[in-house]
């Protein structure tokens, strides 16, 4: 059971990386980023490109996707958002959600326009192997590992010791009680979307040798975050990091006692399961009518 816990730990830290930025969205901004995969996917290319192209190192390589993005998250939330923000009168939530719908859908496109359905991989980025409790563990997924972890806590820091990283804390506790404390909501939303993007890029960008860019790689990420953030409560990004540690258990479990193809489907029984006793969610606070 030991390289169970390892695998565990490995592949945990990454979804806490992937679900963290969802979770982000939702508790600022209460948006269901349904595009929150292709941010992964976007990673994942820069990534490529940046050690294909333009000879960088692996780490800068990764560095250079989760700068892109960054840059494109606030692209993106400016021109459609912000847009909606502005005009939207009805269901915010489910405007939000067709709305992020459909930058999937596009970005999907655009990517198998861009680049075909072929896949974009790299064989190592460090190369070697390491070992770990005991076990023989690739440097590729160790370092990706490390890499989750340093983002999980300088993110950590950046929220809770700096003025800006207060104001998202604020605005996820009371919008408007924040607003008349003269927080820029405008610009606390797009910053807090750019760097949702951010970590999910980063992370498609540390697993590039082990995830190719492919169009459509951004669904499984996708889903595997909305079970982290579903099975915590929604918004809860403090618990978000022990939900991603508790899926990649749960996975790894699956797969090594009945194979990968039941690792989703264990995953969401799980859940649903937790969701009838606990309908808001392991940490969740219910709400009262």
């Amino acid at each position: 059971m030991a390289d169970v816990f390892v695998g565990a730990v490995l592949r945990g830290g990454m979804y806490v990386l992937i679900a963290l930025g969802l979770s982000l969205v939702w508790g600022v901004m209460k948006i269901p980023n349904f595009a929150h995969g292709e941010f992964y996917l976007i990673g994942a290319y820069a990534c490529y490109f940046g050690i294909k192209s333009f000879g960088m190192p692996a780490t800068l390589a990764v560095l250079f996707a989760a700068f892109t993005g960054l840059v494109l998250g606030a692209v993106i939330e400016k021109l459609t958002f912000c847009q909606l923000r502005k005009r939207s009168k009805g269901d915010w939530v489910t405007n939000t959600f067709l709305v992020a719908a459909g930058i999937s859908f596009i970005i999907q496109n655009l990517a198998q326009y861009l680049f075909t359905a072929n896949y974009f991989g790299v064989d190592k980025m460090w190369g070697g192997t390491r070992k770990l409790a005991g076990f023989t563990v690739s440097t590729d997924r160790l370092a990706a590992f490390f890499i989750a972890m340093a983002a999980l806590l300088i993110f950590w820091l950046f929220l809770r010791k700096t003025r800006i990283g207060n104001a998202i804390l604020a605005v996820s506790e009371h919008e408007t009680g924040a607003m008349l404390m003269g927080v820029q909501i405008d610009r606390i939303h797009t910053l807090t979307f750019s760097l949702s993007s951010m970590l999910c890029a980063l992370a498609g960008g540390a697993l590039l040798s082990f995830t190719p860019a492919y169009p459509t790689m951004g669904l499984q990420p996708l889903y595997t975050a909305w079970f982290v953030v579903i099975l915590v409560g929604l918004g809860n990004m403090e618990a978000t990091i022990v939900g991603g540690f508790i899926v990649g258990l749960i996975e790894v479990t699956a797969t090594y006692y009945l194979g990968a193809a039941w690792q989703n489907a264990v995953s969401l029984s799980v859940i649903v399961l937790i969701l009838l006793f606990k309908p808001a969610g392991l940490f969740g606070k219910k709400i009262k009518v």
